[in-house]
């Protein structure tokens, strides 16, 4: 597939900021938890945070493949960074774009994809995580004797070690209780779409989608998860406590959360995939310089059949995954439907970035193990592509349903 000028120029100016702004920090980031507000700031006047939302509500106006493109340059640069940037972009814009009315897309649309905003998802509870039909969400509405938090004589979680989040509509608000777990941009978000139960009967059919402020009374970040990698995003336990929002922040309809939901992690997809290639590459690029430049045995250990062998492998496998996100993007673009194929993407690009990045270390030696070389950060930032928006095994169960 071959990309249009406007897309190479946009590929290579992000590509010029991520190695300008992002890689030579990424390191001390990692080190210090930190969230790099102002790069972010850098990146959403290049137009990051809105890539496929339309012109006329404040994004880019491009679409799914251009996104890739960028999501893999800022990846390439820093994994954490990408992250933050591909949530923002998909689910929540994708939602707000779907399923947002005039008055959300005016609220929260607009200032998401300008980069005035960073958004959050809140779909995950400490005992729903694949299984997203598991929620314990209520939401009743005004009148029928429902009391926000848990039944009386429960004691409330702690931690979040207990999974419960409530939602009660008291004539024109919503009142949310309870716990979301593993939440990127948790903290440094200013809105989160919060998944809630309205139905416990209907199942999934039962799940609504509300705009949360972080700033919110009642929102507050119980717990920074201490991860293996990607220390410059924020991953949060989230405490709902009494949190009141305006009826108005329901989206679409009130039964239709689940199908909100799902129908973003697609999209979602194709963007971990593509930060998947884009650590994958940055590890591979690292260990072929690396290897041209290192002598043994009277040259440059590259010209070795088993180092030569190994970074051709790398460097296809890079490619295959890149063009399996090309191809997933492109339907989406389309309009056509590609559920078997981000899922075909996503599984295949994440499993990929992290054998590549373990030949890549194996490539460096003794100094592929140690923090004076990037390989080691990159190899535990790009592990977690194989667990967020759907784990590899829920990859594989799509694609079986689809061959079914």
């Amino acid at each position: 597939m071959l990309l249009t000028p406007d897309q190479e120029a946009i590929r290579d100016a992000v590509r010029e900021f991520a190695q300008a702004e992002l890689w030579p920090h990424a390191a001390q980031w990692d080190r210090d938890h930190h969230f790099p507000k102002d790069v972010h700031q850098g990146l959403a006047q290049l137009g990051a945070y809105g890539i496929c939302v339309p012109e006329e509500h404040g994004g880019a106006g491009l679409d799914y493949l251009t996104l890739a493109l960028v999501l893999e340059e800022i990846a390439a640069g820093d994994g954490g960074t990408s992250t933050a940037i591909s949530v923002t972009n998909c689910p929540v814009n994708a939602i707000l774009m779907r399923y947002g009315n005039a008055q959300q897309k005016k609220q929260w649309l607009e200032p998401l994809a300008q980069g005035r905003m960073l958004g959050a998802f809140c779909l995950t509870e400490p005992q729903a995580g694949s299984d997203a039909s598991s929620l314990r969400t209520t939401a009743r509405k005004d009148g029928d004797g429902f009391t926000a938090g848990p039944p009386q004589g429960e004691a409330r979680p702690l931690g979040g070690q207990r999974g419960h989040v409530s939602a009660e509509r008291g004539g024109d608000h919503y009142i949310i209780d309870g716990t979301k777990q593993f939440i990127t941009s948790g903290r440094n978000g200013q809105v989160a779409i919060v998944i809630a139960m309205t139905d416990k009967a209907a199942g999934k059919k039962g799940m609504s989608a509300f705009l949360v402020p972080t700033d919110a009374p009642g929102y507050t970040v119980a717990r920074l998860e201490d991860k293996l990698g990607q220390h410059s995003s924020d991953t949060a336990l989230i405490q709902f406590d009494g949190c009141r929002i305006p009826a108005e922040n329901l989206i679409g309809a009130e039964g239709e959360g689940y199908k909100i939901a799902l129908g973003a992690l697609e999209g979602g997809r194709i963007g971990i995939a593509a930060q998947s290639v884009g650590m994958a590459r940055s590890a591979f690029e690292f260990a072929l310089q690396y290897a041209k430049d290192r002598t043994a045995f009277g040259g440059p250990i590259f010209d070795q059949q088993a180092v030569g062998y190994r970074l051709a492998d790398c460097a296809t496998q890079i490619e295959a995954a890149r063009q399996l996100i090309w191809h997933a993007a492109s339907l989406r673009d389309a309009g056509r439907p590609c559920l078997k194929e981000a899922a075909m993407a996503k599984l295949f690009a994440s499993e990929m970035a992290e054998r590549v990045c373990s030949a890549a270390i194996q490539t460096l030696g003794g100094y592929g193990y140690v923090k004076d070389f990037p390989l080691e950060r990159i190899y535990r930032d790009v592990r977690v592509c194989q667990i967020y928006e759907g784990t590899s095994d829920i990859q594989k169960l799509l694609i079986q349903r689809a061959l079914a």
